[in-house]
């Protein structure tokens, strides 16, 4: 029944790292850390947690005598493994009575990408027919580059309750970088080839038709001659970036009022980064083409402001423009 209690310690041993679960109440401070001297990133749980590596965990193994994981004291991060081999937790119903325990615990809940970072997740324990009979305390799940998984396991709700380790997943952890480990029902696992990021390609270029005289926000360059991407919106004027990636623009103006000082201004997620400006002592024209490259990241909002001044142009000068690539996409 669940709410037995342990009459003997249970033991496991593997490499240096051991989990004691003691016969009373108390708890047992398990905290040994991988890559102690790494400092880089402390704070990444990828780079420093505790290996877990019990082999009465996995999904297809029955004890005699049922644990408790509310009798550990948990600290920080795991990884599990199964007999020196990298594996994760189930993401499907366990049978009752597996796992070393009563109640096994599961992931109610997918693993995350990596590019989803720290997520929480659901926990469920299976007991007496009824997948999610014990919804556990919640608990913190981060992917690491590799293809495992690292976990911020927390007391569970009851005993007996324990995480499992799903003996399936052992092929994920052979996978490549440039693979993927996929599952259809939860049971069956295999490496998959990580699809190719298609290469997008970003290009435009426009003008503003007619002069400008003194401040406006944003010019709204109505002749676009170039748009390949569609990244360029002609109604607000403004530059979306598409992808992550590092971008080029450019961007001008010309000026033919005495005295007159214009500047233009580029302004990338409301920040002025670039200038165009001219300053005419003498009856003539004079212009000016500005260029500014940047990594900017997907969404990253980017368009012109006429600060001040004066700048000419018409329907076939082309003399106030703005226009921008994609030079290098990254992930």
């Amino acid at each position: 029944m669940l709410t037995k209690h342990l009459n003997e310690t249970t033991r496991e041993i593997a490499g240096s790292t051991s989990l004691v679960y003691p016969p009373n109440h108390e708890e047992e401070d398990i905290s040994w850390s991988l890559e102690d001297g790494d400092s880089a990133r402390p704070s990444d749980p990828c780079r420093r947690y505790t290996i877990l590596d019990q082999a009465w965990r996995a999904t297809n193994t029955s004890t005699k005598d049922k644990v408790c994981d509310r009798h550990v004291k948990w600290r920080g991060w795991y990884r599990l493994f199964y007999k020196g081999q990298s594996l994760q937790m189930p993401e499907r119903c366990v049978p009752q009575d597996k796992c070393g325990t009563h109640a096994p615990l599961w992931l109610a809940g997918p693993h995350p990408n990596l590019k989803d970072g720290i997520v929480t997740r659901n926990v469920c324990g299976h007991w007496k027919k009824k997948c999610c009979a014990f919804r556990s305390t919640p608990i913190r799940v981060k992917k690491c580059r590799g293809n495992y998984y690292v976990y911020e396991f927390t007391k569970p709700s009851a005993c007996q309750l324990a995480y499992c380790a799903d003996i399936n997943t052992i092929v994920c952890g052979k996978c490549r970088r440039s693979e993927t480990c996929v599952s259809r029902d939860k049971i069956n696992w295999r490496c998959k080839k990580k699809p190719r990021p298609q290469k997008k390609s970003v290009h435009f270029f426009a003008s503003y038709p007619s002069s400008i005289s003194g401040k406006m926000n944003c010019i709204k360059y109505k002749t676009v001659l170039v748009n390949i991407g569609r990244a360029f919106n002609r109604r607000s004027g403004v530059f979306r970036a598409p992808v992550n990636g590092v971008y080029q623009f450019f961007f001008s103006t010309q000026s033919g009022s005495n005295g007159v000082k214009t500047d233009l201004w580029l302004v990338v997620n409301g920040y002025w980064v670039a200038i165009s400006h001219t300053h005419v002592l003498s009856p003539s024209s004079v212009g000016n083409l500005s260029t500014y490259m940047s990594y900017l990241r997907k969404g990253a909002l980017v368009y012109v402001t006429h600060n001040s001044g004066s700048s000419w142009a018409n329907a076939a000068s082309n003399t106030i423009t703005f226009g921008g690539s994609l030079l290098v996409q990254r992930r």
